[in-house]
Formats: C-alpha cells, structure tokens, sequence
C-alpha cells in the first residue's frame, strides 16, 4: 500500500506523489486519505474493497491507450460503497491532471444533492490535498483563481430537453471524467449525447456508470447486453461487500427469496426477469437464443417444418424469410433480401417452399406483406396470413372472465 502521506510533508512533495499516480487511480485511493489512522474516521477501515479495487485497477489499466474511451458500467445491490467510489474518481481525476473536466449525473436531483454530491464532501474533507479544490452544492473547482473555469467537474442534474451540458465535453489533449449513478434511470437521449460528444483524439477520456440494475430495459441494461463488447462489466452482490449489513441482506432473501426479482436487483446486482410492462422476461428470450441451448435440442426430422416471412419493401428494414423445425430455429439459415418488391419477394418464398417443402408457411399480414400473400396464393400456395394486432384466435378467459391475450402479437408471444 502507497503510505499515508500527513500534510506537513510540504507541497512540493505532495506534488510529486500525486504525479506519480496520475495513471493509477488505486494507487491514490490507497494513498490519498487516512486509512488506518488513529482519530480520523477511516481509523478502522484498510482501504477500498475488493469490488472497487477492481475496477480502478481496469481504468489504470484502459489508461496505457489514449485512442480509446475507458467505459465501466456497474450494477449491484444496495449498500456496496458506488457513491464512496464515485467521490474518489473524482478526486483522483481532479487532483492528478491539472484542467481535468467533468460531468456527474444521477437518476434524479434528489439523489443528486443529496446522496451522490454529499458523499464528495465527505472525501474532499478526507484528502490529503482538500485546499487544491473549492466545493460547492454544484460543482468542485480549482482554487486558484486562473483555472477555476477549466479545471472544474460539475454536478448536472439531467433533461431531455436540455443536454449541452453533455453534448460540451471536449478537453483536448488533458481528461474528460463522465459519471452517472443510479444511471438505470437516465434517459437514453442523456447517453446518446455523452457518446458522441466524447471524440478527442489524444484525450484521457473516463465514462463510468453505476446503480442498482432496476429496470431490464434502456442503456444501462445494454451495458451488459448488446453493447458489452464496449464496456467493462461488473455485477457486485451486497452479500460480498464488507460495508453491508449482512443481517438485514439475510431477512431479504428468507422474505423474498433468493431468486425473486427484489433479491435480485437489491442484493445480487443481476437485473430483473421482466420489467413491469413486460409480458416475456428477458431472461427466457436471452435463453431461447442462446447456442449452448439451441444445440441441445432434441429435434427429429418428424417435428413439422414451419416457414415465417417478415415482409419489408425499400429502406434499412429487410425481409427475413425464417425457418423453424420443432423447436430448432438455426439450423437453416434465414433468408434475408433487401430492396426487393413484392413479386420479387413471393418468388423466392415460391422456390423456398419448392426446396424445404415446410408443413406451414405464415406471412406478415401488413401493408407489404398483403401483396406478397395474394401472389402466393394465386400460385396455389396454401400460406398462412398474420395480422399481428387483430384479435387473438384463441383468447383463452381468465378466472374473472377477461381475455388472456389482447391481440395476435401477444397470443403468439404466449
């Protein structure tokens, strides 16, 4: 561990060491406040945990290629030490590379001004350095008076309406910080703008995001989706930190159980299986296409061959002609045919159903899909139209007497 540096070493020599950490985030952490101290509040703590020694060891390492934004996105249960670890990112950013400017976010302006920002204060006070910096309710700034303007991160409460303060973000050539907590909250448009404002060529460029995986939908949820190949991913469970009150986490899960989805979100930092509003949970779509899975299958050449074609005309949407035999949907490969008019479109169905001879064929019942069908048809083609929003074939009444399934789409689903 960097030793504990007291303030009447001098500042010169506070200049030096917090030099030598200018890439290694940890580093400082380790060595910029009283751990260990006798009389200060740190007296009985040894210094980050492990969850939070990780990732600040992934931003020191991400730091060694300066053509590369460093992105980590976290989700975890309550009480892990996100804000302690938002208050030292800031710290060391600030306080290693002279003009550093940034961005804090949260979900709300209540979790903002009163969680996230106070929980700076109480590391400011904290830090070796605390006089190199000013503090107030929305941002920390240099104190010397000349580079109060440049050398600065704010604290921004977020709008859709209003997003210049992310859209802003240029810092040739020094370091640009971006934090979002509670960040399953933020609206993707706040995202969006961060992502194309952060383009400066030979910029230490820092985007990091934590919270509580609440809802299974949105960017945040793309972090560790689609979008993973871009970020550096952790899921943190309470359980493992040691500033948790694991007695209170142990109630949860007899309450809950260990696979509800409150244990879930607020103990193991795994998102959701379904949103509110979600029919499907993500987690069976997930695994219906996974290929451990799809492999697996126990399909016979008796199970019925079915075809499915989503019908599209001109523009970036696509026709996708795809087959599904039992429960097998990969072994053939889908057709896909862009730019092709209707009678182009029934063609290939015609010959795809000449070589597979499938036992079904549907079609999307839509505005282009119609004059696909009637062709079909007219060629003698026995095909099955879809009309995704009628009414369910088969509605199946609940106990209290309503309808199962409000339209095709969702009997289909079901």
């Amino acid at each position: 561990m960097v030793k504990y540096i007291e303030e009447n070493h001098g500042g010169t020599q506070l200049e030096r060491w917090l030099g030598s950490v200018k890439d290694d985030p940890l580093a400082f952490v380790q060595g910029a406040f009283p751990w260990r101290k006798d009389g200060t509040e740190l007296s009985t703590h040894d210094g980050p945990d492990e969850w939070q020694a990780g990732l600040l060891a992934d931003i020191r390492d991400g730091l060694k290629n300066l053509n590369e934004a460093i992105q980590g996105a976290t989700a975890s249960g309550h009480g892990v030490g996100k804000s302690a670890l938002v208050a030292w990112l800031i710290l060391w950013s600030m306080a290693t590379m002279q003009d550093t400017r940034g961005v804090i976010t949260a979900n709300t302006e209540v979790q903002l001004r009163t969680k996230t920002w106070p929980e700076l204060a109480r590391w400011l006070r904290l830090f070796i350095g605390r006089d190199m910096f000013d503090y107030t309710a929305t941002a920390i700034f240099s104190s010397d008076k000349d580079h109060e303007k440049t050398w600065r991160i704010d604290a921004v409460t977020w709008s859709e309406t209003r997003t210049e303060a992310f859209a802003g973000l240029h810092n040739q050539g020094k370091r640009i910080i971006v934090v979002y907590d509670e960040a399953s909250a933020i609206p993707d448009i706040i995202w969006e703008t961060t992502e194309g404002a952060l383009t400066d060529k030979d910029t230490q460029i820092i985007w990091c995001v934590f919270g509580n995986p609440t809802r299974n939908t949105g960017r945040f949820k793309e972090c560790f989706g689609r979008f993973r190949h871009r970020w550096i991913t952790r899921q943190v469970d309470s359980r493992t930190s040691r500033f948790t009150n694991k007695d209170q986490i142990k109630e949860w899960v007899t309450d809950y159980g260990e696979d509800s989805d409150f244990v879930r979100v607020r103990v193991r930092g795994v998102f959701p299986r379904a949103g509110t509003m979600q029919f499907i949970p993500t987690e069976m779509a997930e695994s219906a296409m996974s290929h451990d899975r799809a492999f697996s299958l126990d399909v016979t050449i008796l199970d019925p061959m079915v075809m499915g074609c989503d019908i599209a005309r001109y523009g970036d949407d696509a026709t996708v002609i795809a087959f599904r035999r039992g429960r097998d949907a990969v072994s053939i490969p889908w057709v896909t045919m862009r730019g092709a008019d209707t009678v182009q479109v029934a063609g290939r169905i015609a010959a795809l159903i000449a070589e597979f001879k499938p036992d079904a064929v549907f079609i999307d019942d839509g505005s282009f899909g119609s004059g696909v069908l009637d062709q079909l048809r007219h060629l003698g083609h026995p095909v099955i139209g879809v009309t995704f929003g009628a009414a369910a074939d088969h509605a199946v009444p609940s106990a209290d007497g309503k309808i199962a399934y409000a339209n095709k789409r969702a009997e289909i689903w079901g």
